[in-house]
């Protein structure tokens, strides 16, 4: 039950959780932690502003944007996921459990007293995984309370049965000497003087003594879990899109009203199964660790022996060649000396890694099977998931490989004393084994490497002459900027293909190749220059079913009625990109529109009926920019067959501008775009439009970019 210990705790203040809240990404704060470490955000970062320009999105799309490549336009280290973002330039400090925190922007309230609300504008960063939300006007209510990690932490400190401690002490808790029933907090002496005084509103509370707390604390009843949109109502249901309990008012005027959902307790019983088949097969993995750490244990001793053993052989044979193998003998145990500390050191490092690692996966397992144990359904859905694919990610770090020795317990010297005493300054040992040398640097091969669009392929080989045995190999890009070096590929292929990479942008690579023994020297820089203008078609894949693609996937049309939507295989995250669409066939008025969308826009409705769309909708008169079902600025001026439709998006400026037969249709369309964002296109089967990429930025947004 230990290891389950770092589990039960605050990574801000070190301590057990205490009224603890989850968050978008799956972790827990204790609520008085996630109120000192709000930071204010100006106004432009507030939810409204960020919903005008187009920037809000759901708290989960981080968790698709993620499946992007590490230097996809999506994901280059520098954007915003969704309703989430960047914080504050604020200096960071380290919470007891050496988590990096953003520091209160004011002292704490005294315990007793009630919190202020939070600032008009707040941000909160996890401290775990450094992700930053926007908090909307509920402020903290809004994130649900984790009651079944109360409960654990409950029976993990009753079943320990140690002193009741301060919970207000800064460094070493004193003893309570009082708990106050209406605050829910023990108080030492000092700290009941300094935060709780007999006086005010505080004067009528009631201080009962520490065990005589515990005791009302334990026999409470268990609050029941309520939505965090309709306070007064608890969780009865389910819902599958958004993986989260609701109530029946979510479901008749809420968010949740065209979610599919499910049966509360059928779920939680699904989920609990699913939690148990993980835990099934980490149990295993556990169990071959533990059996793997004897083995390791017994190898230091098997090692410790063996060099004694060895040494003893060595300096009886340097003895028996008296007085002219006194000077040879010191440098051979030194050798031998050397090697058992090698041995000594990676063994003792792999037991120091294996032990950590199963500290930690014990631990986990403990503080699951105590998850299991609780009756509250909602509760425990709320974390059931993030635990699920916790335990997964667990199970697959003990891998292949993870419990393979990695050195011998052999000695293999062998003393050649045959030569003559004339030979002497010449003695060396005639085999020391060595699994084998490192490899010596790839060779980058530069025929075969190329740029195409935004991927970069690479290829390279060993050196002619080299015997050495090669495990794999390790590609590494830096960020197109010159900034540092990431492993990009790892493996036994000698041909990697990057996707995603910034456009007009120089990238340098290097490879090393690895063994048993080692890793190798870097091969030689290699420096790429990716395209500076997009070329790109539509995408069969994320399009709708009734989209029909010809010409290469360049023309598209539909076979229904119905608005239809459909991508472009590249998205943009950086840069100045232009691409325009011709109207091959426009038939009956319809209204096609043309723009930029996220990756999970509708796709069966107009382009701009959603929020994850940035549009202008074109009839054979006017035109009009729509997001989020919203219009603005009619322009006068349509398209006819054989028009042409420009689309200008510059994530620089962070802008997108519209044009029709090289006119610019109205002011700059929409401001303040970040993130990712995909060529968009939605028609119906009076529609048939062509793309035309790896253009030229046009004239007129080149003639007012120059000007001061």
């Amino acid at each position: 039950m230990e290891e389950m210990e770092e589990e039960l705790k605050c990574p801000v203040c070190g301590s057990f959780y205490r009224e603890p809240i989850i968050l978008p990404c799956s972790h827990n704060l204790c609520q008085a932690c996630a109120r000192n470490i709000l930071v204010q955000t100006p106004d432009s970062e507030s939810p409204q502003s960020r919903r005008a320009s187009g920037s809000a999105v759901s708290d989960y799309d981080y968790l698709d944007l993620d499946k992007m490549s590490l230097y996809s336009e999506a994901d280059s280290g520098y954007g915003s996921y969704g309703g989430f973002a960047s914080a504050p330039t604020t200096p960071c400090q380290k919470s007891p459990n050496g988590v990096r925190v953003f520091p209160p922007t004011a002292p704490p309230p005294p315990a007793a007293l009630a919190p202020p609300p939070p600032p008009r504008n707040a941000c909160l960063t996890c401290p775990q995984c450094h992700r930053s939300l926007v908090l909307d006007e509920r402020g903290l209510r809004g994130f649900p309370r984790n009651r079944l990690l109360e409960g654990v932490i409950d029976r993990y400190q009753q079943g320990r049965a140690a002193a009741l401690r301060c919970q207000l002490c800064e460094k070493a808790p004193k003893e309570a000497a009082v708990m106050c029933e209406q605050c829910d907090v023990f108080y030492c002496d000092p700290c009941r003087l300094r935060c709780h005084p007999p006086r005010g509103p505080l004067a009528k509370h009631r201080l009962v003594p520490p065990a005589q707390g515990r005791v009302s604390r334990r026999l409470s009843p268990r609050k029941i879990s309520t939505c965090t949109d309709h306070e007064l109502e608890n969780h009865s249901m389910y819902c599958v899109q958004c993986k989260s309990p609701v109530c029946y008012q979510c479901l008749e005027e809420g968010k949740h009203s065209s979610h599919e959902v499910k049966a509360l307790g059928a779920m939680w019983k699904l989920h609990k199964s699913q939690l148990s088949q993980a835990l099934n097969g980490l149990s295993d993995r556990a169990k071959e660790a533990k059996e793997f750490l004897v083995q390791l244990r017994n190898m230091v001793q098997q090692i410790q022996e063996n060099s004694v053993e060895f040494e003893a052989c060595l300096v009886a044979q340097c003895d028996a060649l008296i007085d002219a193998l006194n000077r040879r003998k010191a440098q051979l145990l030194s050798r031998v000396n050397k090697e058992h500390e090698h041995k000594l050191k990676v063994v003792r490092d792999q037991i120091s890694h294996c032990t950590v690692k199963l500290r930690q996966t014990t631990g986990l397992m403990e503080y699951c099977l105590e998850v299991i144990k609780e009756n509250d359904p909602s509760g425990f859905l709320q974390i059931s998931d993030a635990l699920i694919r916790r335990v997964h990610l667990t199970e697959d770090q003990w891998g292949k490989g993870t419990l393979t020795p990695r050195m011998t317990t052999d000695f293999d010297l062998n003393l050649d004393n045959a030569p003559l005493l004339q030979s002497i300054h010449q003695l060396d040992f005639v085999q020391m084994k060595v699994s084998s040398p490192v490899p010596a640097p790839p060779i980058l091969q530069l025929e075969e490497c190329c740029t195409h669009n935004n991927s970069a392929t690479l290829s390279w080989k060993q050196p002619p002459l080299s015997t050495v045995q090669v495990e794999g190999y390790i590609l590494e890009l830096d960020d197109g900027n010159g900034g540092q070096f990431r492993e990009v590929y790892v493996g036994k292929e000698t041909m990697c293909t990057v996707d995603g990479l910034h456009f007009n942008s120089t990238y340098s690579a290097r490879v090393k190749a690895f063994n048993k023994t080692g890793v190798s020297p870097y091969s030689k820089t290699l420096v790429l220059q990716t395209s500076e203008v997009a070329w790109f078609s539509f995408d069969p894949g994320s399009a709708h079913a009734d989209i029909i693609f010809s010409n290469d996937n360049l023309t598209v049309t539909c076979n229904s009625y119905d608005d239809r939507v459909v991508l472009g295989k590249t998205g943009f995250s950086k840069g100045l990109h232009y691409w325009e669409l011709s109207i091959d066939r426009y038939d009956n008025h319809p209204d096609p529109a043309f723009g930029v969308a996220r990756i999970d826009v509708l796709k069966d409705a107009m382009l701009g009926k959603d929020d994850k769309a940035w549009a202008m909708y074109v009839d054979n008169n006017r035109s009009w920019f729509m997001h989020n079902n919203s219009h603005t600025n009619r322009t006068e001026g349509g398209i006819t067959k054989g028009a042409t439709v420009g689309v200008l998006l510059d994530l620089t400026r962070r802008t997108l501008t519209f044009s029709i037969n090289e006119d610019q249709q109205g002011p700059v369309a929409f401001e303040n775009l970040e993130g990712l964002f995909f060529p968009a296109v939605s028609l119906n089967r009076n529609v048939q439009v062509t793309l035309h990429t790896g253009l030229p930025v046009p004239e007129f947004y080149t003639s007012r970019s120059a000007m001061p």
